[in-house]
Order: structure tokens, then sequence, then C-alpha cells
């Protein structure tokens, strides 16, 4: 890997992990939603950091060249967000329906009991 590319990459995972817990002091993104964030690009950076890492891990893991492990993992991880995020949205789907019947069933209640005064 060139020296260039080090660099940057050790630079954007510095600023994206920066980025993460500014996020997390001002609460604008909970914890368990940014450890996966912070964990990928802890390994980013200790995988630019210790030269071989990335060929070792290649070898370990069965892959020919470590730019075909690199693009299989980055996928896999997105397929995973992916899904989780799928299944956020529709946990808040239901609570938002719950909340417009429970609403409906308030007004309701209270629209009858104003009409009655």
């Amino acid at each position: 890997m060139s020296i260039n590319l080090i660099i940057v990459s050790i630079l954007f995972s510095i600023f994206i992990i920066i980025t993460i817990l500014f996020l997390l002091r001002k609460k604008k993104i909970n914890i368990k939603y940014s450890l996966i964030w912070i964990i990928l690009f802890t390994i980013l950076l200790i995988a630019t950091i210790i030269p071989g890492f990335l060929v070792w891990i290649t070898h370990l893991l069965g892959f020919k060249t470590a730019s075909n492990m690199v693009i299989s993992i980055i996928l896999a991880v997105l397929v995973v967000i992916s899904i989780v995020l799928t299944m956020i949205v529709s946990k808040q789907d239901k609570k938002i329906r719950l909340l417009i019947q429970e609403i409906s069933i308030l007004k309701k209640t209270f629209g009858d009991y104003n009409e009655k005064k």
C-alpha cells in the first residue's frame, strides 16, 4: 500500500471516529447504533497501521487478494446494516400506528365528553 493511501486511510478513520464521538456527545446518535461504526473504523485503523495485517487476514479467510476480501466484508457489513435498519423502521412504524390509534381513541372519547357539556 502506498504511503499516501495509508495517510488518507488513517486520517479518514480518525475523522469518522471523532465525528461519531461528537455525535454521541451531542446526543444526535444512540450509543448502540454508533458502536458498529466505531468498531469498524477502529479495525480499519488497525489494519492500516499494522503492516501485513490485511494480508494475514486475507490468507486466514482464504481469499486470493486483499481487495476481494475487503469488498466482500464491506458488502456483508452493508447488508447487515440494511437489515438492522429495516427492523428498526418496521418497529417504529408499528409504534407510530399504535400512537395514531391511541390518539384517535382519545380524540373520540374527549370529543364525545366535550359535546355532552
